[in-house]
């Protein structure tokens, strides 16, 4: 017979004894862990999904990526708060479902139609550039689904009248072209010439320039195109140092930004360069050479110079957030493009808001557009939105602000200096 010391025969006696109990039910089994509770008050609803698409890889990959990460930063920051509130008072999670276009139409339409049919989105923001955001206006006009773009072209949402559905959040080039044209004219300039990219965002350009021009009373002498392929714009460049141009202004996004450029100081021009708000990227002065892009003038929204702003503006506390966010998530410097992004989700969370609870995904559709088209006053990192049913932008001149690049930086570029 096995014989056991006095420790495990005591042990069994405290096994046998709980048994007894447990049988009597005196001692109960331990609970099974409760399911987290939600927050009280709150319901839980639906999960609201926001269909997102840029150009995360493909030429345009400079701008998709800062949007990308600005979304990526969203959806963080979205979870943390534990998603939106109706105007039910119904919480809903949310998915912001990504997918990259490679900056091609080709590519951008049938995601587009695989988040609306597919994944059932409430809206899409998106495309990065602007030729890809004008193809996708019929595909979200017949789906009845609101779009917000972060191409820059006015033709993107005009005429409005066959925009019903469509927004964007970046400034038009008829806010930022009336820049272009102010400081050549401020330095006592009246002959410019015009260059642009041949697509939807450079045409938009041409057209805002000839405007502005028309209204200050400054002549363009001559206007120049280009493909955005084009890796070689000299034969431009030397009609324009031979015509009687006291400036240039262009209208294009790198890489081709960035060759003109280059070549500008290649071929030894010393009018004025004055570009548009597709340059206001990193990559365009590295691209172009930190030498060759010093000097350079452009237009952009205010986040360049947000220390600068005075605490009165509506967007000062925004901008500051927003760059100090940004930054300490990605590790990067806060971008314009990453800011387009994040205003048109807050568009969407904004309207989300809003929202009845019980509606069908077509009626959330519907009342999100009409939600967006109604935004007042509404402070994002590209301007103070106010949009209406005659303006899917809802900025203006007002919300851009001139800006210099100094030893490879911006630097912001106030009227009293130029």
């Amino acid at each position: 017979m096995t014989r056991r010391n006095p420790s495990q025969v005591a042990i069994l006696i405290l096994l046998a004894c709980l048994s007894i109990l447990y049988l009597a039910g005196c001692v109960a089994p331990a609970a099974p862990t409760a399911a987290p509770a939600e927050p009280e008050g709150e319901e839980a609803g639906e999960v609201f999904k926001i269909g997102f698409l840029a150009a995360v890889t493909g030429p345009a990959a400079f701008l998709g990526e800062p949007e990308r990460d600005a979304a990526q930063m969203v959806q963080e920051q979205i979870d943390e708060q534990g998603g939106i509130v109706d105007a039910d008072g119904v919480r809903h999670d949310v998915e912001i479902i990504m997918y990259d276009t490679q900056g091609s139409g080709d590519a951008a339409i049938p995601l587009a139609k695989k988040l609306i049919d597919d994944d059932r989105v409430v809206a899409i923001v998106g495309a990065t550039r602007s030729p890809v955001a004008v193809a996708l206006v019929p595909i979200l006009q017949e789906a009845e689904i609101p779009l917000i773009s972060m191409g820059s072209s006015s033709a993107i949402v005009e005429p409005v009248s066959e925009r019903y559905w469509v927004f964007k959040t970046p400034q038009s080039n008829k806010h930022t072209a009336p820049w272009q044209v102010r400081y050549v004219k401020a330095k006592g300039l009246t002959k410019v010439v015009s260059l642009y990219v041949n697509n939807a965002y450079g045409e938009d350009g041409r057209n805002a320039v000839r405007d502005a021009a028309e209204a200050e009373g400054v002549d363009i002498v001559l206007e120049e195109t280009f493909e955005a392929t084009d890796t070689d714009m000299t034969a431009q460049l030397t009609k324009i140092k031979a015509s009687d141009a006291e400036a240039l202004l262009v209208t294009a996004i790198p890489p081709g930004a960035s060759i003109i450029t280059k070549q500008f100081r290649e071929l030894g021009l010393e009018i004025p360069l004055v570009h548009n708000h597709g340059i206001g990227m990193k990559p365009f002065i590295t691209l172009a050479g930190a030498e060759n892009a010093e000097g350079v003038v452009f237009p952009i929204g205010k986040l360049v110079a947000a220390d600068a702003l005075d605490d009165s503006e509506p967007q000062k506390d925004v901008l500051l957030d927003f760059i100090e966010d940004y930054e300490t998530y990605t590790g990067n410097p806060a971008s314009t493009f990453a800011g387009h992004a994040w205003d048109g989700l807050q568009l969407v969370f904004k309207a989300l808001e809003t929202l009845p609870a019980g509606l069908s995904l077509e009626q959330q559709r519907a009342h999100i557009r009409d939600a967006v088209e109604n935004t007042d006053g509404f402070a994002g990192t590209g301007g103070v939105f106010n949009l209406s049913a005659q303006d899917h932008v809802g900025l203006s001149p007002d919300d851009v602000v001139l800006v210099r690049i100094v030893n490879g930086e911006w630097e912001y570029f106030p009227p009293e200096e130029w």
